[in-house]
């Protein structure tokens, strides 16, 4: 293989299932201004790489095409006027695509250090759910310390970061998952309540918890009994819909209890939104890290030939935490 190509993961035409991603070559990006080039050593799969290998989620205009929204490596190459970084310095980024990959390009704003006391497998975990749960959690949702956050779909990786992440910041978390030992596994990871979402009293049960927000990730199944939930003030933040798009909504109950629903992408924000995000985490999610209340939970790390197996493993559910794929 010569300098000016990698191994990457390629989606065979036509794309479906995981047997469409085979293991190919494809050419070596090259940083241009303000970027860095990364050798990767991991890159986090997530639920959103699984729509695009199907055909439903594009990745942005100027954007790889090669799957993988965050990797952690080395710095290779750096771009004119990426002058924060040097060549080897071992960073984490969230990319718009192409991290299923020997090499990405990034943004350098995008790019954020490896903590000291983490690995690349760890490191590799953090950047699209941690920049999800910030922005969505954090920001949009306004949690503050002494609310309650409930976690719909706990044990994946954006219910593994949005637990502890709430935690870290002194507020109360509800857990809500499929069967009795996921809410135990939740539990352990320090959410204050877990319920099991297939029991027959998950929404009177989660009604009694009384949220001030909840995160979402299943969408139309879930609404009615989200709204009934939240108390006076709360905040809806919607940020998938796994069992579809749409629902019927009870707009009384949102005008009594003075509701905000909302929801938001990540993947198309400005590059510079993307950046003042990436700040932010850094000056308040980081210290977290350092600290010990906030550790990244690793499901398992497959080899960059193995994306197929990893993409059905997550599409199966059975995971805690995060898959990560190691070139």
């Amino acid at each position: 293989m010569s300098h000016s190509t990698m191994r990457a993961v390629i989606v065979e035409a036509g794309g479906g299932d995981a047997d469409s991603l085979r293991l190919g070559e494809a050419p070596r990006p090259t940083p241009g201004p303000g970027e860095i080039l990364i050798r990767v050593r991991a890159a986090g799969v997530n639920r959103p790489d699984i729509l695009q290998r199907r055909g439903l989620y594009p990745p942005p205009p100027g954007a790889s095409e090669i799957l993988g929204l965050e990797v952690a490596g080395e710095v290779a190459d750096v771009g004119e006027g990426a002058s924060r970084w040097s060549v080897g310095d071992r960073v984490c980024a969230l990319l718009p695509g192409g991290g299923y990959a020997e090499y990405a390009v990034v943004d350098a704003r995008h790019a954020l250090p490896v903590p000291e006391r983490l690995d690349f497998r760890q490191a590799a975990a953090l950047p699209e759910t941690v920049f999800t749960v910030w922005a969505n959690v954090f920001e949009i949702g306004a949690l503050k310390p002494g609310e309650t956050l409930a976690v719909h779909g706990a044990t994946s990786g954006i219910g593994v970061t949005a637990i502890q992440m709430a935690r870290a910041q002194g507020a109360r978390v509800v857990a809500t998952s499929r069967g009795a030992a996921k809410a135990e596994q939740a539990l352990e990871l320090g959410a204050d309540i877990a319920l099991d979402a297939t029991g027959p009293d998950f929404a009177a049960r989660l009604a009694d918890a009384a949220p001030d927000v909840i995160l979402d990730m299943v969408g139309a199944d879930y609404l009615a009994a989200n709204v009934a939930a939240l108390r006076f003030g709360g905040r809806l933040v919607i940020i998938a819909y796994q069992s579809g798009p749409r629902a019927e909504l009870d707009l009384a109950r949102v005008m009594r209890n003075r509701l905000t629903i909302t929801g938001s992408t990540l993947r198309n924000r400005p590059a510079d939104e993307k950046a003042r995000l990436a700040a932010a985490i850094e000056a308040t999610v980081w210290p977290w890290i350092a600290d010990g209340r906030f550790s990244p939970v690793i499901e398992a790390a497959l080899p960059l030939s193995d994306a197929a197996e990893a993409h059905r493993r997550l599409e199966a559910g059975g995971h805690l935490g995060k898959i990560v794929l190691e070139p």
